[in-house]
C-alpha cells in the first residue's frame, strides 16, 4: 500500500476481524457504535487511507445505481491459510458499498465446486454481477460464464474463456524472486507449489524456470516439490530430496513458511543452510522467523481495479476490460544466505 497502513493493521491494533474493520469504515451493520467511533479513530490516527479513492469516485459516479455485486470464494481460500483472500475480499466489499452496490457473499463449498452447483443468487439471479477471488475450477467458471451475469475472475484467470480478469503479475514475481537468489550467488535452486492447482502457481513457475533458463543453470525434476493435493489442500508434510539445492522459491508465503518449519524440525537452519523465498508479503512473512523474502502483491489496487471493472460492468453488461496485471515488487527480508 502507498501509505503503509493496512485494514489488517487496524484490527490487529484493536485486537478485531479485517471484516468487522471493514464494516466500520464502510458504515455497514453489524459493528457497535462504540467500536465503530473507536476504529475509525484509529484508523484516522494511523494515517489509513484507501488508495485511489478519489479517482475511483470520479470514475464511478455513474454506477450508484443501488445494484448488487455476488462475492464468491473457494472454501479451500478461507480456512486457516485465507487471510490474504480475508482482506482483498474486505477491500472490494468496502469498495462495493462506497458506491451503493450491494456486496453478496458466498463460499463455495467442495462438493459443489466439484458438482458444478451454483449458489441460488446466481442460478436465480438475485445479483447484477459476479465476482470470483481465487482459483475455481475450469467446469466452475464455464457454468458462472454461462450464466450470462457479467463476470470477473480475481487473483487467477482460465485462459479457454474470455473472462476479464485481474491478477498479480505472477511470471515476472516468480522471475524476480529467483533473479534475486542468483544475485545472492544461488546456482542450484528448486521450487515448491503444486504447478497447476492455479494459474498464479504456474505463472511463478513458469518465471523461475525463465530465469534458471537464461543462466544455464542446472535444473532437477526432483527440485520441484508439490505443496498441495488437486483440491488445493496443503500437504500436511513436505517430502525433501536427498540431494538438496541451496535454495527454494515458494508459490506463497504460506508454503514459504510451511517449508521453514519442515527444514527446521530436519535439522536445517535457514537460511544458513538453505534459503527460502516466498510471494505475497503478508502477515505470516513476518511473524516466521526469520521473516521471508518475497514480493509484495497490492492488495488495495487489485482490489480498487477490481470493483472499477465491476461497476462499469454494472453500468453496461457490455463492457470488457480483458486481462489486467499488476507488478508487483521485491521485499528483501531475513530468508536468503548471501554466497558471493
Amino acid at each position: 500500500m502507498k501509505n503503509g497502513v493496512k485494514m489488517l493493521d487496524i484490527a490487529k491494533k484493536l485486537g478485531v476481524s479485517v471484516v468487522t474493520v471493514s464494516n466500520a469504515l464502510a458504515g455497514r451493520e453489524g459493528v457497535s457504535d462504540q467500536m465503530r467511533a473507536k476504529i475509525c479513530e484509529t484508523a484516522e490516527k494511523m494515517g489509513y487511507k484507501p488508495s485511489n479513492t478519489s479517482n475511483s469516485r470520479q470514475k464511478t459516479n455513474l454506477t450508484k445505481i443501488g445494484k448488487s455485486a455476488g462475492i464468491l470464494t473457494s472454501e479451500r481460500f478461507v480456512g486457516s491459510m485465507g487471510t490474504f483472500y480475508w482482506e482483498l475480499t474486505a477491500n472490494i466489499s468496502n469498495k462495493l458499498s462506497s458506491m451503493d452496490v450491494i456486496p453478496v457473499y458466498e463460499c463455495i463449498t467442495r462438493p459443489n465446486e466439484r458438482n458444478v452447483i451454483l449458489p441460488n443468487t446466481l442460478s436465480e439471479r438475485k445479483v447484477d454481477g459476479v465476482i470470483v477471488i481465487g482459483q475455481v475450477s475450469r467446469n466452475y467458471v464455464e457454468a458462472l460464464k454461462n450464466t450470462d451475469i457479467p463476470l470477473l475472475l480475481v487473483d487467477f484467470y482460465d485462459s479457454r474463456f474470455n473472462v476479464d480478469s485481474v491478477t498479480s503479475d505472477s511470471f515476472h514475481g516468480g522471475y524476480i524472486l529467483t533473479d534475486h537468489l542468483v544475485e545472492m550467488g544461488h546456482r542450484r535452486i528448486g521450487f515448491i507449489g503444486t504447478i497447476n492447482a492455479t494459474s498464479s502457481i504456474n505463472d511463478r513457475f513458469l518465471g523461475y524456470i525463465k530465469c534458471i533458463m537464461e543462466n544455464r543453470f542446472e535444473y532437477k525434476r526432483e527440485w520441484l516439490l508439490d505443496d498441495r493435493d488437486d483440491t488445493g489442500t496443503l500437504f500436511e508434510r513436505i517430502d525433501f530430496p536427498d540431494d538438496m539445492p541451496t535454495a527454494f522459491v515458494c508459490n506463497s508465503d504460506e508454503t514459504a513458511f510451511r517449508v521453514i518449519s519442515a527444514l527446521r524440525a530436519k535439522g536445517v537452519r535457514v537460511p544458513e543452510d538453505i534459503s527460502v523465498v516466498g510471494y505475497d508479503n503478508y502477515t505470516v512473512s513476518d511473524i516466521c522467523i526469520p521473516a521471508i523474502t518475497t514480493v509484495e502483491v497490492d492488495l488495495e489496487q487489485m482490489a480498487s481495479i477490481s470493483v472499477d471493472i465491476m461497476a462499469k460492468k454494472l453500468a453496461d453488461p457490455s463492457y470488457s476490460a480483458g486481462r489486467r496485471i499488476i507488478s508487483g515488487r521485491l521485499i528483501v527480508k531475513n530468508s536468503v544466505l548471501d554466497m558471493n
